[in-house]
């Protein structure tokens, strides 16, 4: 399972980062999430299906490993990722 997230359609609620901060995180600067993994392991992946079900922005989209969507979220959404610190824009986090 891949994780995408599309930073312009996040709303900011955080309900990601609490049902599954070993994933996501809460940028500082705007509040927007970030990735902590674009990859969890297969024990992640039920809590990572909810917490993209539950986003209120549908900015989260999951992926199984040929690219296509597998779960809710947002289509075509642009990762980001802070372990790899990049952000949406591809500038530094």
């Amino acid at each position: 399972m891949e994780i995408r997230v599309d930073r312009a359609r996040c709303v900011g609620s955080g309900l990601c980062m609490m049902h599954v901060p070993a994933v996501f995180d809460q940028s500082e600067d705007d509040g927007k999430v970030l990735l902590a993994t674009a990859h969890p392991g297969p024990a992640l992946a039920r809590s990572v299906r909810a917490a993209a079900g539950r986003c209120p922005g549908r900015a989260i989209s999951l992926h199984d490993g040929a690219g296509s969507e597998g779960s809710d979220g947002a289509d075509g959404a642009a990762g980001t990722e802070r372990a790899g610190t990049t952000t949406g824009s591809g500038s530094p986090a």
